[in-house]
């Protein structure tokens, strides 16, 4: 079969593109064709057997989005012109899912819309500017997936007709080939991190994902350890900002990479302290690397942390943060027994379901 995906593709950084690249990677091993439409970025190229198409377009916030759906839809019907798509998958209902239902619609190809989170918790929830747009998203899609089981919970509660019916659970995989254990010393030499624990944070640097939190808790741990913090976002330069008027000690800012793979083994604990989560991607990239985790109690976390690989935390409470931190870092016996589980706990979420009924 041939599947048309429309969303966040690599080389752009992100959990929505790992999700759309392992699926992708699994189809194509089954012998389908798949075609991804996706932002522009001046290194676009096929990769792994999988069709990469670049939209035109300006990466400014606010613009980007309405010029996506825009450009997203005018190269999905060019594709149908010249292939026979079977399947239009759409990721993030806003723009890429409303571009993806939209041409779906028009032209009587199966749709398929994943919600992946931030869609429904932020952009849904508080933008009510948007709901009637996102509302129509559901409504024209043929089948909605969620990625965690809190997230159907919060499709379901839009009301759109017929909606608990066409609303799937379809989780979030990792590839525990590439997140693994194996670990060598290039990133700890990389920024000198050779005499403490390492807490990792990854992610973008949003309100969201709480990492000033992350800041407030490194000031008043009980314990000695380097907070490395992978990622970028509107919030960078403010957060450096912090750590350098109120002299928060060993923090560590790398920006954005595309390495975590190779920096994840280096950690002793990576945390995810955000204030809502549909999933965490990265939770479970770092449970297949043998990494205990800290998150919040919220969303999709709990649906992945359990007592044998973590702990959950109160993300309004920099004192909740500071003294899982603290019971991990400075009690070797109790991360050892969380790591040792770690590996098992990723190993539930390495299968990747194909969630198209057509494909059997």
């Amino acid at each position: 079969m041939k599947i048309a995906m429309v969303g966040q593709f690599p080389p752009h950084i992100g959990g929505v593109g790992v999700h759309i690249h392992t699926l992708s990677k699994e189809l194509v091993k089954q012998g389908h064709e798949v075609y991804v439409i996706t932002y522009p970025h001046k290194d676009i190229e096929d990769i792994d057997g999988i069709h990469v198409i670049g939209t035109k377009g300006l990466n400014i916030p606010g613009v980007r989005g309405l010029m996506f759906k825009k450009n997203a839809k005018k190269a999905l019907k060019n594709l149908l012109e010249t292939e026979d798509i079977d399947i239009i998958h759409g990721h993030y209902l806003f723009p890429a899912g409303a571009a993806a239902a939209e041409v779906g619609k028009e032209y009587g190809i199966k749709t398929y819309v994943t919600a992946h989170g931030s869609d429904m918790f932020e952009v849904y929830k508080k933008q009510p500017i948007m709901r009637s747009t996102i509302k129509n998203v559901l409504k024209k899609a043929d089948v909605v997936l969620a990625v965690s089981n809190a997230l159907r919970h919060e499709i379901i509660a839009t009301g759109v007709s017929g909606i608990s019916h066409k609303t799937r659970l379809s989780w979030n995989s990792v590839d525990i080939d590439k997140f693994s254990s194996n670990a060598n010393d290039s990133f700890k030499k990389e920024f000198g991190l050779t005499d403490k624990p390492i807490v990792l944070f990854v992610g973008n640097l949003i309100k969201r994902k709480n990492v000033e939190s992350l800041l407030e808790a490194r000031k008043i741990a009980n314990s000695d350890y380097y907070l490395v913090i992978v990622g970028d976002g509107p919030l960078f330069k403010n957060l450096k900002k912090k750590v350098e008027e109120e002299n928060i000690r060993d923090v560590i800012f790398t920006g954005s990479r595309n390495d975590v793979e190779n920096i994840i083994p280096s950690c002793d604990v990576l945390v995810l302290p955000s204030f809502s989560e549909s999933f965490g991607l990265v939770l479970i990239e770092a449970l297949a690397c043998g990494k205990p985790v800290i998150g919040s109690n919220v969303g999709g976390i709990i649906e992945i942390i359990n007592d044998d690989v973590g702990l959950l935390v109160d993300p309004n409470k920099i004192s909740s943060i500071a003294s899982a931190i603290d019971d991990v870092v400075n009690d070797e016996n109790f991360r050892n027994a969380l790591a040792l589980n770690a590996r098992n706990r990723a190993i539930d979420f390495s299968k990747v379901d194909i969630p198209y009924d057509e494909v059997k």
